[in-house]
This record gives structure tokens, C-alpha cells and sequence, in this order.
């Protein structure tokens, strides 16, 4: 017979970390007939014939082996040419980049090499759910600031600069933005640039959706005049590739860092899938139509869905990247929570309340555009459906 304890085995950090809220609302849909979920990160499309045979063919010639810990030196290669090619930043593909397991897992690893106890990362809300609870795992203090609907949650310096402290070691930047489609621009990169290096501070830029940029060049913020040595690049293959199930990730930054990135990966990862790889390798090689058909695809059904989340009273503004719309819900009176709730159960729409990305995504909903453009076009059916009984 089991005995029962009074002592918790837990980490008092993990126990205070709150459960994704993405996964309640998936998990609320997934046992509903007839459902449209707007609300899975996650491209539409199969991954491109020619990269699952690539795959396909690293294992029918039995490289099912390891790689080095940092990657297929040839991937890193090939890595180091489009960050090149696509964004003009330069990295040495044997001392500072390194292959993941997925984005995620590259974040994981910058938190956790740079952040000493107490050190304290800015974090941009609305954002990623991943951002706040990976820097306190790392032990460091996330300190929240806050973007806003009618400045397009756009960050601006000022912001920074009032919330910086003797501790504060990091500042994490996304865009194009989960959940808003928010897109930096230049200008507004080297303006936060010259706070950065006023305060001698690092940025960790989650890049992934860099591919996923519809009007105008897109800036890494590694571009940046003197930001190239402050920067940890993540990006990945998931979104732009629609490789989100080959979880296959990477890292660029200066060689103190990454090589600290790379310690910690070699104990807790080893090396990321093999096959994945080889299928990575043929993504960045001949992956370029697939990925410019993708993103013309997006931008099309978000000029309709955002339209029309225009047309039926829900103002959002026009994202600039990703595949996400971040409508404002306000005129409602619901909150986010409850409108996502009643979506779902009154009208079998699924999307995601915007307060799971933080305090600043109350009032609005993250609904994703990467379905196709007849589902879209029922999701406002519904949603129009739905309102007009409110």
C-alpha cells in the first residue's frame, strides 16, 4: 500500500510555473466534432517532398549515427551561407553556430548560459508563453514591459531604459512577434540598439518567423551596427520551412557564448536528430521556391482574414509578419478568456485569449491564419455569427 508524504520532491521553481494556457484551449477543442482551431502555431503545409526524401535517403544510406554536438559541420555551413545570403550577418560555422532541437530548445540554452542567479532579462509582452518561465528556470528574473494595440505593440526605447537596473543582464526581442505579427523595422532596431549598448546589455532575438515577412526588407537585429557582438540569433526551420515536427532549431552568436551554449547541450542533448539534419541540408539548398509559394500563400489569407475581422467589429491591425491575427475583443465587454470560451462552445472556433502572452494581451485573441482560405472564410461566418448575438 502506497504511503502518502507531506514532503514535496518538486522545485519550488517548477511548482510556481503556470501551465501553458495554449494547451487548455487545445486540449478544450480536440474532443469537439466540427471544430475550425485558429489557434495551433503551425503552417498548413506538408513539409516539401524534396526535404522528406533527403531524409529519407540519410536513412536508406544508414547515417543514423550522431553527429557532432554542434551539428553536421555541412549544415553549419549551409547555415552560416543563408544568414549570409538572407540577412547579411556572418558567422563561422565551427565556432559559432549550433544545430537544436528546435528554437525552443536554443532558447532554453541562452538563458540558461548567460543568466547568472538574479540576473534580470527584459521580456516583451504580449509574447511567446515559452520567454518568462525559461528565464526563470535559468534563475534569473523576468522583468515584464509592456507593448500596447494602439501603438501596434511596437517597443520603444524609452520602455527599456525605464526598467533597466544594475542586474540587468539580457533583453529578449521577437519579430516578427507571437502572438501581434509585429515587425521591427531598422530604425526602430538601432534605436533599441543604442539603449543596448548604453547599458552594455546582450539581446536574445528569436528570429523564427524572419521568413514569414510580408511588406518591406526585413533587419536581424545581428545586422545592426555594433549589435553583432550583443546578439544570440535563434531561428529555426518550423515555421518557415513547415518542418514543425522534425524539431530542428539553431543558434548564431559571438564564439564566448555559443561555445557556453554548446557545453550545456553536449550534457543534456547530445546532438539533434540526424535525418533531421539531412533534411535541413536540402531545405536550405533547394528550399527557396517552396518557402516564397508559403509565404505568398499567408499573405493572401492575411489580407482576407484580417479584412475581415475588420469588417464584422473586430479591429485589428495589419501584422507585418508570422501568421497570426491579434484582434481586439474589447468592444465585447468579454474577456479574453470568456470570448475564446464562448467561441469555442457556441460556435466551434478555436483560438487563443490573449492574456496566456501576457498582462498587455488582455482584451484581445490570437487567432492563426495558417488554415486554408475556406476555413478562414467559415471561421468569420462564424465569428460574425457570434457577435452580432452578442
Amino acid at each position: 500500500m502506497r504511503q502518502q508524504t507531506k514532503k514535496s520532491y518538486v522545485s519550488e521553481t517548477v511548482s510556481r510555473l503556470k501551465p501553458s494556457g495554449i494547451r487548455r484551449f487545445f486540449d478544450l477543442a480536440s474532443g469537439m466534432e466540427g471544430v475550425i482551431s485558429l489557434g495551433v502555431g503551425e503552417p498548413d503545409f506538408v513539409t516539401s517532398w524534396n526535404i522528406r526524401e533527403a531524409s529519407i535517403l540519410s536513412l536508406e544510406q544508414g547515417y543514423t549515427s550522431y553527429t557532432a554536438n554542434a551539428g553536421l559541420l555541412e549544415l553549419r555551413q549551409e547555415i552560416a551561407a543563408y544568414l549570409m545570403r538572407k540577412f547579411h550577418v556572418e558567422y563561422n560555422p565551427e565556432t559559432e553556430i549550433l544545430v537544436t532541437v528546435g528554437a525552443s530548445q536554443a532558447l532554453d540554452l541562452a538563458m540558461r548560459a548567460i543568466i547568472n542567479p538574479g540576473d534580470e532579462v527584459i521580456v516583451v509582452e504580449p509574447c511567446f508563453v515559452a520567454y518568462e518561465p525559461l528565464v526563470a528556470l535559468a534563475g534569473g528574473t523576468p522583468v515584464l514591459v509592456e507593448t500596447h494595440g494602439d501603438d501596434h505593440f511596437k517597443l520603444r526605447p524609452e520602455q527599456i531604459e525605464q526598467v533597466i537596473t544594475d542586474r540587468t543582464k539580457a533583453l529578449i526581442i521577437c519579430s516578427p512577434n507571437n502572438p501581434t505579427g509585429t515587425v521591427l523595422q531598422k530604425e526602430e532596431l538601432e534605436a533599441i540598439g543604442r539603449i543596448v549598448k548604453k547599458y552594455d546589455l546582450l539581446v536574445v532575438a528569436d528570429e523564427i518567423y524572419a521568413e514569414l515577412t510580408y511588406d518591406g526588407t526585413y533587419t536581424s537585429v545581428a545586422a545592426v551596427d555594433g549589435m553583432w557582438e550583443r546578439t544570440i540569433l535563434i531561428s529555426g526551420f518550423s515555421k518557415g520551412f513547415a518542418m514543425t515536427g522534425w524539431r530542428l532549431g539553431f543558434a548564431a552568436a559571438p564564439n564566448e557564448i555559443l561555445q557556453a551554449m554548446l557545453k550545456i547541450h553536449q550534457y543534456a542533448m547530445m546532438c539533434a536528430p540526424t535525418m533531421a539534419q539531412y533534411g535541413a541540408l536540402e531545405a536550405l539548398r533547394n528550399g527557396g521556391q517552396d518557402v516564397e509559394y508559403m509565404r505568398k500563400s499567408y499573405r493572401r489569407r492575411r489580407n482576407y482574414f484580417v479584412q475581415s475581422l475588420n469588417e464584422i467589429g473586430l479591429y485589428c491591425h495589419m501584422p507585418g509578419g508570422a501568421f497570426y491575427a491579434f484582434p481586439s475583443i474589447q468592444s465585447t465587454g468579454l474577456t479574453s478568456e470568456q470570448f475564446a470560451e464562448r467561441l469555442l462552445f457556441e460556435e466551434k472556433v478555436a483560438v487563443v485569449p490573449g492574456n496566456v502572452f501576457g498582462a498587455s494581451g488582455e482584451g484581445y485573441i490570437r487567432c492563426s491564419y495558417a488554415s486554408s482560405l475556406e476555413q478562414l472564410q467559415e471561421a468569420i461566418k462564424r465569428m460574425k455569427r457570434f457577435l452580432e448575438r452578442l
